[in-house]
């Protein structure tokens, strides 16, 4: 049986951008677990830092990481020279995601790989029909 994947929440402390009954109720949901998992206050500014404790998540072991969007995530892991595996990574987003939803996917043991290939730009976005 292959290792459960490492378990990454993020409380976006500074941003603030994410619902805070969504990140609480994650919170106490994995506190209560008794499933290990690691917390960082803020991934955004561990990746303005350069943080070198975000390297070790990317040590070749899957991880499923609650924080924001998947493209958002994969650049500030990028940033701190620490990428996130494409192949072994799901990224669970707190911002439009019920604390329910994100906490059925914390807990299934699969990873289910979501980052975005490549760089995505605003070029790259679907072009809406002429009016």
């Amino acid at each position: 049986m292959p290792d459960a994947p490492r378990i990454l929440y993020c409380h976006c402390q500074y941003a603030q951008v994410v619902p805070p009954e969504v990140k609480e109720a994650v919170l106490k949901k994995l506190s209560d677990s008794g499933v290990a998992f690691d917390a960082v206050a803020d991934l955004c500014e561990m990746s303005a830092r350069q943080d070198p404790s975000l390297k070790r998540l990317t040590d070749g072991t899957p991880v499923k990481i609650a924080a924001c969007f998947p493209r958002a995530v994969k650049w500030l892991f990028h940033t701190a020279k620490a990428d996130l595996p494409l192949d072994a990574a799901e990224v669970l987003n707190m911002r439009v995601q019920s604390a329910e939803e994100i906490c059925a996917a914390l807990f299934n043991g699969e990873v289910k790989p979501n980052l975005p290939q490549g760089k995505v730009t605003a070029t790259d976005a679907p072009k809406s029909p002429a009016a």
